[in-house]
Formats: structure tokens, C-alpha cells, sequence
């Protein structure tokens, strides 16, 4: 029988519940629960999200608010979990998100999620960025440090690490799945074993609120199993089950990784006078001293400052700050490399709805390897175009961070919201089904993600200047305007949402 055809006799309950929705089996079904969870767990990843927003988030309103801030955040985040893996579930099909609100919010819905794929690309962007960053800290410690002569590497050689790490996350997604599943599932055991006023922000409760983006943005991203559910075993149990595992692995080892760089920051010694008039030494917290451009790592990346003092105060050397900030690059590497492959699924998942220009170019499958090869490469030009401004404005990266948040982030809401107010008849449960307590832990998950979103369109920073506006407000509706504008002039034409490519009833495929 040919391969993609529904099979007579015993049929694995996720592609028979993908049949029913109305589409053949085109990807190798070969993935297992814990190879799933490895890829959705490196996409989330504990340090991808932590590591490059520590220092901005910490200079908001000090290190209280960022530890405890995210115990808040990660209860608000089991809700929106809960409800998208009652909803993966449902729908266990590649579109994911797109999928979702196509059949929850019907045809008004589909429109909204044509960003998901730029969303998910834009955060492969912030690996790349980050990534990149990392390295530039290790070579600068490995030949020195930025008081003692290293080499702090140009923005030309920025931009080559930059674009390498891009190109070598879209080979190696060429690949078979199945090489990726075994590189994640090294990531996930690589990554547990490791485990103010000059802002100008002077509202206690702003800088609050500020102080936590780190930790929204660093929990999510376990959609990344809803995407490879048409390559998974029982993705109708697995699916959610990985989704889960993914938020409760993270919550953990996420606050344990942020307590370790808090309490590792060092103290300054500072004069202070006695009640006689007399000097006394007195250890003063000042974390000023990590954002300095004069310190050994230059201020550009506060985790490697924070580390390298951690270990040349005790070892008088920076060789553990080296090995540590390398295993973090790691986490970078496999985090990118599984947002490469989430971000294929999408582009083509909308390739095979036609929903994207050039469809049927993206939505060919590998004969041999049976993985989407070129909307692989697709996201990886993509990447690397949009991440060429970043290297001349820093406050781009902020509002590149921002943006992939709301866009990624924003796409939960609607698939949320229309399963909260849809009538209960009109949805076919799956094997995680919430029953009575679906709308409210929809409403909740839906409010915590319009909080979100509003969150990372605030500005950072005071006075507002061109160097220091939030672009994440106009960017975002720039890219809105774009796609709305598309979508009115041309994309309703013919852009009709899920196409079937499978008939049960008459056995056609």
C-alpha cells in the first residue's frame, strides 16, 4: 500500500483522528513520547530564555522581583497549558495553532495566524542572536578579557556566528526527524545536569512588572509538541502529555537556574562610615558593575560577567565561567535547532492548505527523509534577513524579542478564546478533555495572554529617545497592517483555510 494511504486494520489513534480531519499521512510516524517531549523541552530550554534577558530584567527592579516573579508567571502558565493540551488533543495535526483556530473560530480566525510561522522564525532569530553573543563572551575569556587585551569579536564576525548557526540548524533539519529526536533528547540531559534607577524607570510596580518579561518569555514554546504530532506515536495522548511535561521540566529547573545566577553575583567592597565618624568595610550589593563597558566582558552579556567573577573570586581564573558559558551556547544550538524544525512545520502546514505564495514549493516532503527540506531553508533565509538590523541598533534586539513574544504568544489567544465560547456539541473531545472546567481555565489562559502581550509593548526605558524607544509597538503593527492588507486585496480570494487531501467516506486520498 502506498505510503500516506489510510491502512486497513489496527491504526495508530493519532493518524486516524489526522484522517478524520481530513488529511493523508505524509510524515514519518516514527517519534515516541519521550523524543517528542525531547524537542518541545529544547524549544522551551532553560537557558535560551533566562540567559539573554537576565541582565535587562534584573536592572528593572533587582533580584527579588525576578525570582519570585517567576513562581507568578509559571502559575499562570499551567492554565494556558492545560488549555492547548486539551486542544491538542482534539486536533492533533501539524497546523497546530493555524489549525486550531480554523476549525474552533472558523474562517474570521484563519487570517490571524498567517504570523505564526514569522513568529516562530523571529524566535529562532532571538537563538541566533543570542547564540552568537555567548560565543563572543567565550572567545573574549579564552584570550583574556576586555581588561587584560582579549579578542572581542567585530560585528562582521558577529554576524558570520550569527548566520552559521543558522545554516547549520536548517542541514541538519534536513535530515531525518529522527536526528534531530536524538540530538534533544542530549539537550535535555545537557541542560538539567547544568542547572533600577538607571533605567529611568522609577515606578516601583513598572519596573515590577518589567522585571518579570524574562520569565514570560521563557515559558513558552511547548507548542513545539502540537507541531510534530503528525510525526508522533498516540499524539493524541502523547501530544498533551508532552506539552505538560515541557511546562512542569522548565518550571523547575528555570527558577533553579535563576537562583543560581542571583546568588552567584558578587558583592563589591565599599567604604562606609561608623556612627563615629570612623570608616568601616562593608560588602555592598552593587550589580551596576555587570552592565560596565570597562569590566572583563565588556558589559555586553551580564550572565558571563556574572559568572566570570563567580570563579576568578574563588579560582582566581575564569576556566569554570568558560566551561559553563559553553554549555549554555549549547543549550542555544539545541534550542534553535528544534525551533528550526517547529517553524518548517508550519510553513507547511500552510503549504498544504495553499494558505502561503509559492505553496507548492514549500510543501514538498523529502522522499527519502520525509521532513519538509524546504521550508526548512525557507526559514532559514527568512532568519537570517531579519536579523541583519540587529547588528546596527541594539534596542532592536528588545523589540525583536518583543514582537516573536506577542506574535507567538498572541497566536494562543484566539484558538483559546473561540474554545471558551463555542457551544460544547460542536467539539469532538480527545483523550485529555476538560469538560465543565474548560471555560474557566480558558478565561484565565486567555487574560494572562492578553496581560502578556501588552506587557512587551511597554517602553523598557526612560526618557524615551530614538536609542531607547520600544519598536515593538510600530513593528508589530506595521507587520499586522501588512498581512491584514494582503489578506483583504488578494489572500481572501482564494485562502479558504484547511484543505482535505483525504476522503474517508469513499476511500480516496
Amino acid at each position: 500500500m502506498a505510503h500516506g494511504q489510510p491502512r486497513v486494520g489496527v491504526m495508530d489513534s493519532g493518524e486516524k483522528r489526522l484522517n478524520e480531519l481530513g488529511y493523508k499521512q505524509e510524515l514519518r510516524r516514527e517519534m515516541t513520547l519521550f523524543k517528542t517531549l525531547a524537542i518541545s523541552f529544547s524549544t522551551m530550554t532553560l537557558f535560551t530564555g533566562i540567559t539573554p534577558l537576565y541582565g535587562s530584567s534584573l536592572l528593572y527592579a533587582g533580584p527579588a522581583t525576578l525570582v519570585w516573579g517567576w513562581i507568578v508567571v509559571t502559575f499562570f502558565t499551567w492554565f494556558v497549558g492545560v488549555a492547548m493540551a486539551e486542544i491538542c488533543s482534539s486536533f492533533p495535526t501539524t497546523g497546530s495553532l493555524y489549525f486550531w483556530a480554523a476549525h474552533l473560530a472558523g474562517p474570521n480566525g484563519v487570517h490571524l495566524h498567517h504570523g505564526a510561522a514569522l513568529g516562530w522564525r523571529q524566535l529562532g532569530l532571538l537563538l541566533a542572536y543570542a547564540g552568537s553573543q555567548t560565543l563572543q563572551s567565550i572567545i573574549l575569556l579564552c584570550t583574556g578579557t576586555n581588561k587584560d587585551g582579549g579578542y572581542y569579536a567585530p560585528r562582521w564576525l558577529f554576524l558570520c556566528m550569527y548566520m552559521g548557526l543558522t545554516i547549520i540548524w536548517a542541514v541538519l533539519n534536513t535530515f531525518a526527524l529522527e536526528v534531530i529526536a536524538f540530538i534533544d533528547i542530549i539537550s535535555i540531559w545537557w541542560q538539567v545536569i547544568e542547572a533600577s534607577e538607571s533605567t529611568g524607570i522609577s515606578n516601583v510596580v513598572y519596573a515590577a512588572i518589567l522585571s518579570v518579561l524574562v520569565s514570560q518569555y521563557s515559558l513558552y514554546g511547548y507548542d513545539a509538541a502540537a507541531h510534530l504530532t503528525e510525526e508522533t506515536k498516540g499524539a493524541d495522548k502523547n501530544g498533551p502529555i508532552a506539552i505538560l511535561s515541557s511546562i512542569g521540566i522548565i518550571s523547575i529547573f528555570g527558577w533553579a537556574y535563576i537562583l543560581a545566577l542571583t546568588f552567584s553575583i558578587q558583592s563589591e567592597p565599599k567604604a562606609q562610615f561608623g556612627c563615629q565618624g570612623r570608616v568601616q568595610p562593608k560588602l555592598l550589593q552593587d550589580p551596576s558593575y555587570l552592565y560596565d563597558p570597562t569590566n572583563e566582558t565588556a558589559g555586553a552579556f551580564v550572565p558571563a560577567q556574572i559568572l566570570y567573577d563567580a570563579f576568578h573570586g574563588r579560582y582566581h581564573n575564569a576556566t569554570g565561567a568558560i566551561i559553563l558559558l559553553f554549555i549554555i551556547w549549547g543549550s542555544f544550538f539545541f534550542g534553535g535547532l528544534s525551533i528550526t524544525t517547529s517553524a518548517a512545520r508550519v510553513v507547511y502546514a500552510l503549504s498544504r492548505d495553499e494558505g502561503i505564495p509559492f505553496s507548492s514549493i514549500w510543501r514538498k516532503v523529502h522522499p527519502k527523509h520525509k521532513v519538509p527540506s524546504n521550508a526548512v531553508w525557507l526559514c532559514a533565509v527568512i532568519c537570517i534577513l531579519l536579523g541583519l538590523p540587529i547588528l546596527k541598533v541594539n534596542v532592536v534586539f528588545t523589540a525583536i524579542t518583543s514582537i516573536c513574544t506577542i506574535g507567538w504568544v498572541g497566536g494562543y489567544a484566539v484558538p483559546i478564546f473561540a474554545r471558551m465560547v463555542m457551544a460544547e456539541k460542536n467539539f469532538k473531545p480527545g483523550p485529555f478533555y476538560l469538560g465543565k472546567a474548560r471555560r474557566p481555565v480558558c478565561l484565565l489562559a486567555f487574560l494572562w495572554i492578553c496581560y502578556t502581550c501588552c506587557v512587551f509593548l511597554l517602553p523598557t526605558f526612560y526618557p524615551i529617545t530614538w536609542d531607547t524607544f520600544n519598536y515593538a509597538p510600530v513593528a508589530l503593527g506595521v507587520g499586522l497592517g501588512l498581512i491584514m492588507l494582503w489578506w483583504m486585496l488578494d489572500a481572501r480570494k482564494w485562502f479558504k483555510g484547511p484543505v482535505r487531501n483525504i476522503d474517508i467516506q469513499n476511500g480516496k486520498v
